[in-house]
């Protein structure tokens, strides 16, 4: 298991930036639903150093690329290069991981399943990708993974990252893709008491609900969004956005989501799917 030690510059917490379904093209110009998604994951860049809120660590949560090409991950790096703090990341249905393993060895991402965050925290990077379909799935080999991990460090808070939500969102056209074997990650998670939090991506919307008594969250994409509670593909009108995350040292998660302002990236709102 690759591990990766994360100090902590803060005496009372770490704090985490989430980028997640940057959807990004080999092409500069390359848009999803008309959405140029270049523009709009700089667009997020640039508010984020605007806001000027330090972070310890950037975690990308998947769907980093929406053509699969090597020179969509480079565009990736090139944009967070701007900052020192290490990146974790993981894939997406969209993603293809030998493209993604095209930048590595990186000064930045850090490839790993565990991070030990400061002094009170693990974080847990899961891969729920089944290539070529979208729904997600945890292998026997990352249940196992996670179970370790979480009786390795009994001490520490956990907060377990992945692509597919493991819970029903509430839009039918989204939850049929939602992770396949979600009851057997939560048979994992229940034995853990330390974990206080589940992180994902995919949905393309902000989600945050207690399941088992543990939070779940879901974050906005940098490019579009999808509308929340809707049963058949839906585009909503909010901007693009990212969330922050400070795990502090007695457990609780502090969090917030942030969204571009002023400047709109609207979608193609007439689109079928995508």
């Amino acid at each position: 298991m690759q591990m990766y030690s994360l100090p902590q510059t803060n005496p009372d917490s770490v704090v985490l930036l989430q980028i997640t379904d940057t959807h990004l093209f080999a092409n500069e110009a390359g848009s999803l639903l008309g959405v140029a998604t270049k523009d709009s994951f700089h667009a997020v860049l640039d508010a984020v150093d605007t806001a000027a809120r330090p972070f310890d660590a950037v975690v990308a949560t998947g769907d980093i690329s929406q053509d699969h090409s090597e020179l969509s991950y480079q565009r990736f790096c090139d944009g967070i290069s701007r900052w020192p703090q290490p990146c974790f990341w993981l894939p997406g249905n969209h993603d293809y991981q030998p493209s993604m393993s095209s930048v590595l060895p990186s000064p930045q991402i850090k490839p790993c399943q565990q991070v030990l965050a400061g002094d009170h925290w693990q974080v847990i990077l899961l891969d729920s990708q089944v290539q070529g379909v979208p729904h997600g799935e945890l292998s026997e080999a990352q249940l196992k993974m996670l179970d370790q991990a979480l009786a390795s460090h009994p001490q520490r808070y956990a907060l377990v990252l992945l692509h597919h939500h493991p819970l029903e969102a509430g839009s039918a056209w989204l939850d049929q893709h939602k992770l396949q074997n979600a009851d057997a990650f939560w048979q994992v998670v229940d034995k853990y008491p330390q974990v206080k939090a589940i992180l994902c991506g995919h949905i393309h919307q902000e989600l945050d609900r207690i399941h088992h008594g543990v939070r779940v969250l879901a974050t906005p994409s940098t490019c579009i969004q999808f509308q929340p509670d809707s049963n058949d593909f839906a585009l909503d009108k909010l901007n693009p956005g990212w969330r922050y995350l400070e795990l502090m040292g007695d457990g609780r998660v502090l969090t917030s989501i942030s969204r571009l302002q002023g400047r709109c990236f609207t979608p193609q709102f007439d689109a079928g799917g995508y």
